[in-house]
């Protein structure tokens, strides 16, 4: 019997074999294998949980060695794998079955979860590996991965009895991957979304018609977005409910982000897959080693858990300006490469970006009613933070401004649902044209997806000489006015979508800041 574990690094992480050899010699355990503080203290845990579960300890001089050799060892997902192959080399079973076994151990004998489990899994059915033994509350992290049978335990002695009794090893349900939908999700147009979006109904928000436009044709196309106004607005609250607009996600984007939440750690144990689009929304003081990802064993960052989601930056000019500035390859490459000790790793990192920020420091700069403390130098540092290169990836811009018309504040705001329509018919137009959103076209894919006749041609080099858009703004404008003419339900883009598409990419109105 060949018994593996899972020790995680990065994204892929690496299988472990547990070997136990059983030798003449004082009573003793040595454990070789580059094994970290935890795992050299599982030799204490693993064997008082024998024998408090009713099992005789080997009294030969017990060799455990975790293979390969040169690959260091962490975390207490080791102990259950260990205590197994003791007893499996103490009562010489000679099967040839491989099998995946992670669990931490309490001293009664209990198994407690371990986080990895869906990851680990994964890459044990990539290496041939049909059969595994997790953690009962780990079990659901693994229950829908093809090929594999799992068997959950929550003791050491139901993880023994497990390798000598097949029936306890459950397969895949064909239909598991509908299980992980959500039982209230709503269809609209052929596109799910989430159902219980009774704290974000954007009926609320008043008199920011153009704001929620923009989060509209911003869901739609999975654009980036950036949102700059005076303190309350409506901004935050606009942008916060933006989650309720975006679809839930698809059995293949839900793998990788099951995976990544495994790995860090936060995944439900109640939860299968991962269906909901993740909504991440960091604070400022978030460090670089935070955002990206990091630490000793490469931990996914805020940008990898918002990965095929949102990542919210509010009161953006508030967050370090490396921060902002490590934002850029991810953006552009959809992954964030991390080295550590040697060792490197890719974590996928596609997410959509909304920035909100204020337009100055005391929040007034551009105001009719208010009058602005700040000094041009101030204004001038405080959007410095937000280099070229940066604002130049993100599609639309939008100026809030408070509203001062009483009744534009009372009137009524366009509820969630009938904002989801549009974007439903855009998201279905999209995947059935290209197979992906409209932000996610390469530059090789514009001319064939985003053709344009010669008059919204002449409407957007006229854009291109008076705002001096660069390449990637003419992009931006094409995409955008695709994901218009998407919403409209129009096989073509139009000179109205092109004007659309432009207003919303360069920054108007009385709150715009230019040097």
């Amino acid at each position: 019997m060949k018994i593996y574990s899972f020790s995680p690094f990065g994204y892929e992480g690496a299988l472990v074999t547990v070997e136990v050899d059983l030798r003449r010699g004082i009573p003793a355990v040595d454990l070789v294998g580059l094994a970290d503080g935890a795992v050299k203290e599982s030799r204490e845990r693993m064997r008082a949980a024998i024998c408090n579960s009713g099992f005789d300890f080997p009294m030969e001089r017990v060799l455990i060695s975790l293979s390969p050799a040169d690959l260091k060892k962490e975390g207490a997902g080791f102990d259950l794998a260990i205590a197994l192959a003791v007893l499996a080399a103490k009562e010489e079973y000679s099967n040839t079955d491989c099998i995946l076994v992670m669990g931490e151990l309490e001293l009664s004998g209990a198994v407690r979860g371990v986080r990895g489990v869906h990851a680990a899994v994964s890459t044990a059915v990539s290496f041939g590996i049909t059969k595994c033994i997790v953690p009962e509350q780990n079990a659901n992290e693994a229950v829908d991965i093809q090929g594999m049978k799992v068997c959950g335990v929550s003791t050491l002695s139901d993880g023994f009895n497990a390798l000598t009794h097949p029936e306890k090893f459950h397969s895949a349900q064909p239909a598991a991957s509908n299980v992980a939908i959500p039982e209230e999700a709503v269809a609209i147009e052929g596109v799910l979304f989430e159902k219980n979006i009774a704290d974000r109904e954007f009926s609320v928000i008043r008199g920011q018609d153009d704001l929620v436009r923009a989060l509209q044709i911003a869901a739609a196309g999975g654009h980036n977005l950036l949102a700059f106004g005076p303190p309350g607005c409506g901004k935050t609250l606009a942008l916060s409910m933006f989650s309720a607009l975006v679809p839930l996600l698809t059995e293949e984007q839900s793998l990788p982000v099951t995976r990544i939440y495994s790995l860090a750690g936060i995944l439900p144990s109640s939860q299968r897959l991962v269906r909901t689009a993740p909504f991440r929304m960091p604070h400022q003081t978030a460090s670089i080693e935070g955002m990206c990802g990091g630490g000793v064993n490469c931990r996914p960052g805020e940008i990898s858990l918002a990965h095929n989601g949102v990542l919210f930056l509010d009161e953006a000019a508030e967050f370090k300006t490396s921060v902002l500035q490590m934002l850029r390859v991810p953006l552009e490459s959809g992954q964030v490469t991390l080295s550590r000790a040697g060792r490197s790793t890719v974590y996928p990192a596609a997410f959509q970006l909304l920035l909100a920020t204020n337009p100055c420091p005391c929040g007034n700069f551009g105001s009719k009613t208010k009058v602005c403390l700040c000094s041009a130098r101030s204004v001038e540092m405080y959007w410095r933070k937000f280099s070229g290169p940066l604002l130049d990836r993100v599609d639309i811009r939008v100026a809030v401004e408070s509203s001062g018309d009483m009744q534009d504040v009372t009137g009524s705001g366009k509820t969630t649902h009938e904002l989801r329509i549009p974007i439903a018919r855009a998201i279905k137009r999209q995947y059935q044209r290209q197979g992906k959103k409209n932000a996610a076209l390469e530059a090789s894919e514009l001319m064939h997806y985003c053709a344009v006749s010669s008059d919204v041609r002449e409407v957007l080099d006229l854009a291109v000489d008076r705002y001096d858009f660069s390449p990637r703004g003419v992009a931006s404008c094409l995409k955008l006015a695709r994901t218009i003419a998407d919403m409209a339900e129009s096989d073509t883009i139009e000179v109205v979508h092109m004007e659309e598409a432009i207003k919303n990419r360069h920054i108007t109105g009385g709150l715009a800041y230019e040097k």
